[in-house]
């Protein structure tokens, strides 16, 4: 396959994804999703399978399911039963065989602890991750207050490996974006990150596209890196632009949804930083913040260049969409 052609398949088989993300719960057929593709039934599955190493049937079961293991835990209020049907399972048993057979234990059992467990196992013994349980041992949630122009909450938050965090519940507008997609592993892959952006940079540059200081750069993670195989990760490096813009080949064009979000600010520098701010984010504020994770994507807003900036640290958002709990 030539460059040329491996970009417009990148592109068609980067927008049936994006697609059946946004119609998760309902149902989707092969029919409805190869016409978006621009394939032929026959030659989309094939292609499909080529380019994700997955089906189109095994694909939607996998983010099915994990989108279901992070409901069962961010929404205690409901029943299985009700996620199993809300994700397009037709019975409770056939959805509890599913997830047992991806995750070894029942939807209750992960309910009830298999969740802690699964991640217990996938941690590693290596210094970043002990330091970062130990951070997040002695996490105290402050009280918040509210801003007296915005009356948005504002949590202040002092930690040992942080300045001054400020984790701020705030209404976040929608975004029109370019991306890039890279299916894989990313953690702490500055290279990868910066070969992506330097690739859309480019891209953007040559057509007139960067208009700083209005123009964000962002990285938006498909995936629940707790949950999700790291070979079978998403994530899209973007940069905002008008909604009119044409785009062609491997670069795709995506709407990030707007909404409440929690958005902490951070000062970051070392191997292992990223990784620690969002424990910060997920198990040090949310389960104390009165919020729960909403079903949208996470994103990253990248706020300076580390390398002009003192002591090269990067100044960055992490953004969760959330609701209340």
């Amino acid at each position: 396959m030539n460059p040329d052609s491996r970009r417009i398949y990148t592109a068609r088989i980067n927008q049936v994804i994006d697609y059946i993300e946004q119609n998760i719960r309902k149902t989707l057929t092969l029919d409805e999703l190869s016409k978006i593709a621009f394939f032929s039934k026959y030659h989309f599955h094939r292609i499909f399978k080529a380019f994700t190493g997955e089906t189109v049937a095994q694909f939607i079961q996998r983010i099915r399911i994990e989108r279901a293991a992070r409901e069962l835990i961010g929404s205690p209020g409901k029943s299985i039963t009700e996620i199993a049907l809300d994700f397009g399972f037709s019975d409770l048993a056939i959805f509890s065989r599913t997830f047992k057979s991806m995750y070894q234990v029942t939807p209750s059992q992960w309910r009830n602890g298999g969740y802690a467990e699964f991640n217990n196992k996938r941690q590693t013994d290596s210094k970043i991750n002990q330091m970062v349980s130990n951070t997040l041992q002695d996490f105290r949630l402050p009280p918040f207050y509210i801003d007296t122009n915005t009356k948005n909450q504002i949590w202040r938050i002092r930690m040992e490996n942080f300045d001054d965090v400020r984790i701020e519940v705030k209404e976040m507008p929608e975004m029109q974006t370019i991306y890039i997609r890279h299916t894989g592993p990313y953690k702490d892959n500055g290279a990868l990150f910066e070969r992506l952006f330097t690739k859309l940079t480019n891209w953007a540059g040559a057509r007139n596209l960067l208009r700083f200081p209005n123009t964000k750069f962002l990285s938006v993670y498909h995936d629940d890196p707790e949950i999700t195989d790291d070979e079978k990760l998403r994530l899209s490096v973007c940069l905002t632009i008008e909604e009119e813009t044409p785009v062609d080949g491997e670069i795709g064009k995506m709407t990030v949804p707007g909404g409440t979000f929690a958005v902490g600010s951070f000062e970051l520098s070392g191997s292992g930083a990223y990784e620690q701010a969002w424990r910060v984010m997920m198990a040090g504020w949310l389960p104390d913040s009165g919020y729960q994770p909403d079903d949208r994507p996470c994103y990253e807003i990248y706020k300076n260049d580390p390398k002009t900036y003192p002591g090269g640290k990067h100044l960055v958002d992490i953004c969760v969409p959330v609701k209340p709990l």
